[in-house]
């Protein structure tokens, strides 16, 4: 229920607009263009369908996979309680 003079919906009117820009600005970011025929980082070809798949790709999915991977995890688990730390 909105409230004031806001029209009925207007709430989720103003989320999905929020999402819309998100994704937007998240394809925005993407590589285009050729790409590569081979990883640039270990020299081994880029399969056709990741090229298809993800346009303006310069590593192949191993490469991709460990840039993407977090350099440091915490052994501690932060969000849960203290007892989950525990154990």
């Amino acid at each position: 229920m909105a409230s004031g003079w806001a029209p009925d919906g207007a709430v989720q009117d103003q989320i999905d607009d929020s999402v819309s820009d998100a994704v937007r600005l998240a394809r925005s970011r993407l590589p285009t263009g050729p790409g590569e025929t081979h990883c640039q980082h270990c020299g081994q070809e880029i399969p056709e369908a990741r090229r298809v798949a993800m346009p303006g790709a310069v590593l192949c999915v191993d490469c991709q996979s460990r840039q993407d991977r977090p350099a440091f995890a915490s052994a501690y688990n932060r969000r849960g309680s203290k007892d989950s730390q525990l154990r």
